[in-house]
């Protein structure tokens, strides 16, 4: 005799809580959650940087870091006629004198490093030790990504950040590019970035008429330009200057990137 199930549709064990339903699935930790989400956006940044440093084999960048904090901070001083005067230049198209003298005065070795001059570093480190003040010793490499993707001060996080974009650019970037965006990105002065703007702006001409001495004054400001001018050199400026002549000439070209 064929047995009938009491209640073949489940409806009344349904009704009574009495069917069995699936184990939910455990909800994800808290801890492992924040942690995945924190490795995507650290590799979506570093996908982000890769991107940005290869890209400018090709694309000129029409402003910087650092142009962009001077424009914020003079509209939160109230200065609404502040402008960033910056004309590109080709590096073809400007006087050897410009990359002479940038290289004589912050980074003599920067054809031969790969984006750190590790005995500049010791030699500051050193010195520092025995009381000086510390000093800097970025190449114009880490000088670049500075300029192009950070901040100023003195940080570790800063310096790190400063380390990687330094690798990405010697990486992807040529020695020749590297210099190119150097020369058209570096402050000379308050609002003038490049030395396009900064030859125009102080001698009147271009960057491709650019005398020895011309170039040396301009690169002696580099260390600080916000302070130091080109129209009215202090006593440091000017010593600075002849000491970066003296430094061209022995150098002459050799020094330049090929």
């Amino acid at each position: 005799m064929k047995q009938i199930h009491p209640d073949p549709d489940g409806i009344e064990r349904r009704r009574l809580g009495l069917t069995r339903r699936p184990p939910a699935a455990p909800a994800p930790r808290p801890r492992l959650a924040a942690l995945r989400i924190g490795f995507m956006v650290i590799a979506l940044l570093l996908l982000l940087s890769i991107v940005l440093s290869a890209g400018l084999r090709w694309v000129n960048p029409p402003t910087s870091a650092f142009m962009l904090a001077a424009r914020a901070v003079a509209w939160l001083d109230g200065d609404r006629d502040f402008i960033i005067d910056q004309r590109w230049r080709p590096l073809a198209a400007q006087s050897r004198s410009a990359a002479r003298a940038v290289i004589a005065a912050e980074d003599q070795k920067f054809r031969r490093h790969a984006g750190f001059d590790f005995d500049a570093m010791q030699s500051a480190i050193d010195a520092h030790q025995h009381g000086a003040t510390l000093r800097g010793a970025s190449t114009l490499s880490q000088q670049l990504a500075k300029n192009l993707y950070l901040w100023s001060g003195r940080s570790w996080l800063r310096k790190a950040l400063e380390a990687w974009m330094t690798v990405l650019l010697e990486s992807t970037l040529s020695k020749q590019r590297i210099l190119e965006l150097y020369l058209n990105v570096v402050q000379f002065g308050p609002g003038v970035y490049g030395v396009e703007a900064a030859s125009q702006r102080y001698f009147g001409h271009g960057a491709d008429t650019l005398s020895a001495e011309e170039a040396a004054a301009l690169a002696a400001v580099l260390p600080a330009p916000s302070v130091y001018s080109v129209t009215a050199p202090s006593a440091y400026v000017q010593a600075r200057q002849r000491w970066i002549l003296a430094q061209m000439r022995a150098l002459g070209n050799e020094a330049l990137p090929r």
